[in-house]
């Protein structure tokens, strides 16, 4: 079920209001049930892999914690091997055999099977987070939840199935084991965080894809000009695509009284690679530095090592990501930017001043590296991304018109400049958030009518088509 669909629109009073009618000791069965009905709006069987990876993990932590020595590594593994498993078989399976029977030329001859199945959806997050219960059971940060259902609840707690933020254990367990009272405040800031979040899909991103979607379907058909333009504009699209699912996420869950964390802080805003991914898909990031570059040494090894331990980090994150070698080179570049930038923060430039001049071009350059990187992760194929960033080199902006080879009735020069203002709007919002939002809690009929604006624009102005988000794929 997609937060940008009519049938959401009756989904989330209904199950919020049907939330705060029911006594606490039967809430915790209402939400499992309606998380199930949730993710099985999607493919219906696929509701399976979850119970059963459920079952494992839920037993698998109470033997971790009751186990002593060996044992409870055991226990640990077979849990990890159990999601990991589960993550291989579909979402690389098909990648690696395609690769093995391309490296050894067994197309023509007996190639080795491929499997005809569709990634479920999400399965990436609920992955890692039901990993990280188990892991934290094991360093001995979580106690292990004997409520079966509330731990069913925690991996399927419909607000953050299927694309984050990806929780701890210690963030949210408790949080449905405590009754949560309404809360009309608290009710009204997440509406508006609901409405925000919605209004960066359907109004910005969504309208953005219409052109992205034209350039990258066909790149060879654009000038490079056009391919410099789509790629910003994918940048943008991106963050507001996944951010906005966040915020819906967030928002929802803060209406009965749940507090998720914090997933975007305007990475784009970010000074340096370093910062930016600080700010960028929070949830994730915090995933690999506690569960993989802390268990492979994180900062207690040598300079080199440390250096390797960051590269393979972003190269995981990448393959982690899509079962395709443009985002496994979209990883590098990150890993190659960040351990360069790391390198030369530490060794060149010690001193780190910097000025109001220096600031901006800080930021106009990480923004740069950062939507280069993108078009790998965006383009269909490794070749053609290396096509298009070859012909964002060598672009002419100085003949540069929407669309050079017709009119365009998808996204012609209307759809342009409703973009752009609300392109503006995003911008001012969030380059002065602490400070508008200071000013609209101080005046409430402001608030209003400032969040009455935003619902105006996603009914005037949204692209209702029931676009999926884009990292619902992952």
């Amino acid at each position: 079920m997609l937060f940008n669909s009519f049938e959401f629109l009756l989904f989330f009073p209904i199950v919020t209001l049907i939330f705060f009618l029911l006594p606490h000791k039967w809430r915790w069965l209402h939400l499992l049930i309606a998380s199930c009905i949730f993710y099985m709006a999607f493919i219906p069987v696929y509701i399976l892999i979850l119970i059963f990876t459920i079952i494992i993990d839920y037993y698998a932590g109470i033997f971790i914690e009751e186990a002593e020595g060996k044992r409870r590594k055991w226990w640990l593994g077979a849990s990890l091997v159990a999601n990991v498993g589960i993550l291989v078989v579909f979402k690389y399976y098909n990648f690696f055999i395609s690769n093995i029977n391309e490296s050894f030329g067994l197309q023509q001859t007996t190639p080795l099977p491929l499997l005809n199945i569709i990634l479920p959806i999400g399965l990436s997050f609920h992955t890692f987070q039901a990993m990280s219960y188990t892991i934290e059971v094991y360093r001995g940060k979580e106690k292990a939840e004997r409520h079966f259902g509330i731990y069913s609840l925690y991996v399927l707690f419909y607000p953050q199935l299927v694309a984050g933020p990806i929780e701890r254990p210690q963030n949210l367990l408790f949080q449905f084991h405590t009754e949560q009272k309404w809360d009309t405040q608290r009710v009204y800031e997440g509406l508006k965080l609901m409405l925000w979040g919605l209004f960066k899909k359907v109004v910005i991103a969504d309208r953005l894809s219409l052109y992205v979607d034209q350039v990258y379907g066909a790149p060879q058909d654009w000038p490079g000009a056009n391919i410099i333009v789509a790629s910003v504009l994918f940048a943008i699209q991106i963050y507001c695509d996944f951010s906005g699912y966040s915020d819906m996420a967030i928002g929802s869950a803060k209406v009965m009284g749940f507090k998720l964390m914090t997933n975007f802080n305007r990475p784009y805003f970010a000074r340096n690679i370093q910062e930016f991914w600080k700010r960028w898909h929070i949830s994730l990031s915090t995933w690999f530095r506690d569960y993989l570059y802390i268990s492979l040494g994180g900062n207690r090894v040598s300079n080199v090592r440390r250096y390797l331990n960051v590269a393979i980090v972003f190269l995981v994150s990448g393959f982690w990501h899509g079962a395709n070698w443009t985002f496994i080179i979209w990883g590098a570049v990150h890993a190659v930017l960040i351990t360069g930038y790391t390198f030369y923060k530490e060794y060149i430039n010690k001193s780190h001043k910097s000025t109001w001049l220096g600031n901006m071009w800080s930021l106009a350059l990480t923004f740069g590296v950062v939507v280069i990187a993108w078009v790998f992760f965006r383009a269909s194929s490794a070749s053609e991304a290396f096509y298009m960033i070859g012909q964002m080199f060598q672009a002419d902006f100085g003949n540069f018109t929407l669309n050079p080879k017709a009119d365009d009735a998808q996204f012609g020069n209307t759809s342009a400049l409703i973009a752009l203002f609300m392109i503006g709007l995003l911008f001012v919002n969030e380059r002065y958030q602490d400070v508008l939002q200071t000013r609209l809690n101080n005046k409430p009929y402001l608030d209003v009518a400032f969040n009455t604006m935003i619902l105006f624009f996603i009914i005037a102005f949204g692209v209702f088509q029931r676009v999926s988000f884009i990292y619902f794929q992952f």
